[in-house]
Parts: C-alpha cells; sequence; structure tokens
C-alpha cells in the first residue's frame, strides 16, 4: 500500500463541502468507534513499538487527545468571531513530552472520548452558522469556515487511523 502523504504536505480545497456538514458531523462522532474497531485487531504488543523513530499506536491515539484542545480552541474562536483562528503547536511539543506509551489503552481511549465530545458540542452550537462564519487558519493562510474546519480535523484523524494501520501492517511483516 502507498505511504501516506506527510500531513504538514497536505493542501485543501474546501469548495465541495456545500451541504455536507451533517456528514462531516457524523465523521467526526464516529472517531471513537472506528478507533476501538481498528484497535481489536492489533496485538497488544504493538500498541508502543516505535518504527524509524516515529510515533507508536498509543502515541498516535495520545496525539490525537492532545489536539482536541486546539480543536476546540478554533471553535471557540468561531463563536467568539476572531478573525484568526487559535495557531497550532507545529512541532508537537505536546505530544512528544507527554509520554502516552506509559498510558493505559483504556485511559487513552477515555480522554479522547470526553475530549471529542468537547468539539462535537461546539459543532452543534455552530451547525447554523457552518457555511457562513469564517476565520483565517493561520498555517495554511486561507479562509476557513466552520464546516471546513470540521471536515480538516475528519481528515487528520482519518490520517492517523491510516498511520496506526501502518504501523500494525509493518509489525506483522504486510508492508
Amino acid at each position: 500500500m502507498e505511504q501516506s502523504l506527510k500531513w504538514f504536505d497536505r493542501k485543501f480545497d474546501f469548495d465541495h463541502l456545500k451541504g455536507t456538514f451533517p456528514s462531516i458531523y457524523e465523521r467526526l462522532g464516529g472517531l471513537l468507534v472506528r478507533l476501538e474497531n481498528k484497535l481489536e485487531s492489533i496485538p497488544a504488543e504493538h500498541f508502543h513499538v516505535k518504527l524509524d523513530e516515529k510515533w507508536s499506536i498509543k502515541e498516535h491515539i495520545g496525539h490525537l487527545i492532545d489536539l482536541e484542545e486546539l480543536w476546540s480552541a478554533r471553535m471557540k474562536d468561531f463563536l467568539d468571531g476572531a478573525e484568526i483562528l487559535a495557531p497550532a503547536d507545529l512541532e508537537n511539543q505536546k505530544t512528544h513530552q507527554a509520554n502516552h506509551n506509559e498510558v493505559s489503552l483504556e485511559d487513552l481511549i477515555e480522554q479522547l472520548k470526553s475530549e471529542r465530545e468537547i468539539l462535537l458540542t461546539y459543532c452543534l452550537q455552530l451547525a447554523q452558522e457552518a457555511e457562513t462564519k469564517t476565520a483565517l487558519h493561520p498555517r495554511l493562510m486561507q479562509p476557513m469556515r466552520v464546516i471546513d474546519l470540521a471536515y480538516f480535523v475528519a481528515e487528520h484523524d482519518d490520517h492517523h487511523l491510516a498511520a496506526i494501520t501502518e504501523i500494525n501492517n509493518r509489525l506483522l511483516g504486510q508492508n
């Protein structure tokens, strides 16, 4: 299977999203089910393994948790009428320093569930303005609507789910 493009190398075009907010919301809400389903088929000894000095499966999950605060802050930016969305830590220091491998998988899943609920609540609050409220994304340097940010987050989720699959496949000798 082809290796995924690095997240920061991706470009985003949001023109095709009109009328898709309910579907994107479902995708955001389904992260935990998809993740848990994926983890059921992965041997537990794979969860903490780092390949090529990159994040382990648990660290990818931890990274998803770490970014929930940013996603929620950006949704709050929309509610507050900010012109520019909160910036991300482009070095991912929070994830690098968190030692997610030492946290139980159950605790990681519970944390992600709790944090994602906050984001979903913001999405519901902003649903009526999903295609009208805008703010500048500080890294992409392009205007972003609520629907665009929701899509961006869903794509980020999928990027890390794919990375988890890739790690497991490599450990199984399938890549």
